[in-house]
């Protein structure tokens, strides 16, 4: 490898390393605080809070790469700028085209180390953070899990705790259902069997159960039942994606295929997760041509201004067709893909007679 490559390569792994750390250090405080909000009226430790707030962490600055590679490639020229190695680059024959090139294929490698190694150890944490998390909440003593053998749901109303198991979800219904009810010391009470159970609401409606009860054997056209589950929190017990790893998630996507459960936000975040050294290589290409295109501004924090009114303007930008994507309005992968061909569109645009600056 060239001198020259190793040095600018160099330099941006500094910058990276450096936004980084400072991302991580604001994201940790920001976790501590909100952990000291949500255990204000809780008797634990100081040192709890902390341990939570650092597990928390790396997710959350996983979120946040795409911003950081367009930082850090903005230090990166202000450092070539302040010490004029840019001209001296320049003066010895190196385009413009060559320092995107090297920047583009550190980010892309980066990336690559980012979602095999990074994310991986950032979901286990989150996993464990939610686990821990859920033992000081309300919900703690609720429970919703899909396996190959369909949805399971735990459940305690007043002194009955309730195991739920259903083959499949077709719209607001349970299919093939058997409710089982216990009493404080687990003992079976009686079980219900159905072909369908309405889950609209949290008052469940029973069509034609078979009820098991001391040995008897019952039916009815239909059966009230209360539950703290409807259709919607079943949903929302699924949604925080950032807690598995991409091997989980297609467990899970297949797990809800079995189940005939909307894999809409699964293949969204799995699409997320595969094109994410893709969008990382775009923003740091992004943030270099803006670099270039504002060379002659003065002052770096009219650059550095403008390099933030993108990241609001992008994260719009996704949130927007993420929307669109979670709603089904468009498929998945354009709500993944579109976002990052608009900004591929708009660099090309951009670094037409990128050479000349």
């Amino acid at each position: 490898m060239k001198t020259y490559i190793k040095f600018l390569i160099e330099i941006f792994l500094k910058s990276f390393l450096y936004i980084s750390c400072s991302m991580l250090s604001l994201i940790f405080i920001i976790n501590l605080l909100t952990e000291l909000d949500f255990f204000k009226d809780i008797n634990i430790t100081t040192e709890f809070i902390v341990y939570l707030s650092l597990i928390n962490s790396p997710s959350m600055l996983f979120e946040m790469f795409p911003f950081i590679f367009l930082i850090s490639t903005q230090l990166f020229f202000i450092r070539l700028f302040k010490n004029n190695e840019f001209q001296i680059f320049k003066y010895s024959g190196l385009k413009n085209t060559n320092i995107l090139s090297i920047l583009t294929v550190s980010s892309f490698f980066l990336g690559l180390i980012i979602i095999s190694l990074f994310y991986n150890f950032s979901s286990k944490l989150k996993n464990i953070y939610l686990e821990i998390k859920s033992n000081y909440s309300t919900d703690g003593k609720y429970l919703a899990v899909i396996t190959k053998n369909g949805l399971w749901i735990k459940d305690k109303i007043n002194e009955t705790n309730l195991i739920i198991n259903a083959n499949q979800i077709e719209d607001y219904f349970l299919i093939d259902a058997i409710i089982t009810e216990f009493d404080e010391k687990f003992n079976v009470v009686r079980s219900i069997k159905s072909k369908k159970i309405n889950i609209n609401n949290k008052n469940w409606i029973i069509h034609n159960p078979t009820i098991i009860q001391n040995n008897f054997i019952s039916s009815k056209d239909l059966l009230n039942f209360t539950t703290n589950f409807d259709y919607n929190r079943i949903l929302t017990l699924f949604s925080n994606l950032s807690s598995l790893s991409l091997l989980k998630l297609f467990e899970l996507k297949r797990n809800y295929d079995l189940l005939n459960f909307s894999t809409t936000e699964i293949d969204i975040q799995i699409q997320r997760i595969i094109s994410y050294p893709v969008y990382l290589v775009i923003m740091t290409l992004l943030s270099a041509i803006l670099m270039l295109k504002t060379k002659n501004f003065r002052g770096y924090m009219s650059k550095i201004g403008i390099g933030f009114l993108l990241t609001v303007v992008i994260y719009y930008i996704n949130n927007f067709f993420n929307v669109l994507g979670t709603t089904q309005k468009i498929s998945y992968l354009s709500s993944v893909w579109m976002p990052i061909i608009i900004l591929i569109l708009f660099n090309i645009f951009m670094s037409l007679r990128i050479n000349e600056k």
